[in-house]
């Protein structure tokens, strides 16, 4: 059964974990904080929102927290961006794109993950979501920022939308690895139009005060 599938399930995770560390730890960098910061933040926006899905849907102990091989991986672009963080900052944009696919992969591994444990259609598709931004969010917050997704272009729809995708996919009977792709793929395309056309979720009208 494709969400029993294991081996897809880590090749999703690992894609989210390695993407999410670098965009943590470039924002350590941008704080100035030292290597055990870097590698704090690089594992908080990697394994966070992993973490917050196994605990929601009861799979104890978090793949996070056990799993040496997402661990190695966070820590490893952790110290990538430690050591190399001008180039890597250089390629912010191109970091960017990455945040992209990992939150594109997090979505549904986190629908996937959650389907699999037996949840029902609407806690899967806000497990999924939880997985692809809990770990940003985690970031922000633990750098002493507003997290991006609640400021910055739109973050949990595509992620919302994605997860969406497979569970209606496997409640229809539907569920292939092509469609789970195929749901990867229409989250960072959703994800990097809004990027590149500036586009938010709508904010509070002005309402004239400075404050």
């Amino acid at each position: 059964m494709l969400t029993q599938d294991a081996q897809l399930q880590l090749i999703l995770d690992l894609v989210g974990v390695f993407v999410f560390a670098l965009s943590g730890g470039l924002v350590a960098v941008r704080k100035r904080l030292d290597l055990f910061g870097v590698l704090v933040l690089a594992g908080a926006a990697a394994l966070g929102g992993g973490v917050m899905r196994d605990l929601l849907i009861g799979a104890t102990p978090p793949v996070g927290l056990s799993d040496w091989r997402l661990v190695a991986t966070a820590s490893l672009a952790g110290v990538v961006t430690f050591l190399f963080h001008p180039g890597v900052a250089r390629i912010s944009k191109l970091v960017r794109i990455l945040d992209a696919a990992g939150l594109a992969a997090f979505a549904v591994a986190g629908a996937l993950k959650a389907l699999g444990a037996g949840a029902g259609p609407m806690t899967a598709v806000l497990v999924g979501a939880i997985t692809a931004i809990g770990g940003g969010m985690l970031r922000d917050l633990l750098a002493g920022q507003v997290p991006e997704v609640l400021r910055r272009e739109l973050y949990a729809v595509p992620a919302l939308l994605g997860a969406a995708v497979v569970v209606l996919a496997y409640r229809m009977h539907h569920l292939t690895e092509t469609v789970v792709w195929s749901a990867v793929a229409l989250v960072f395309v959703v994800r990097m139009t809004a990027v590149v056309l500036d586009l938010n979720a709508p904010t509070p009208l002005r309402t004239g005060d400075s404050a």
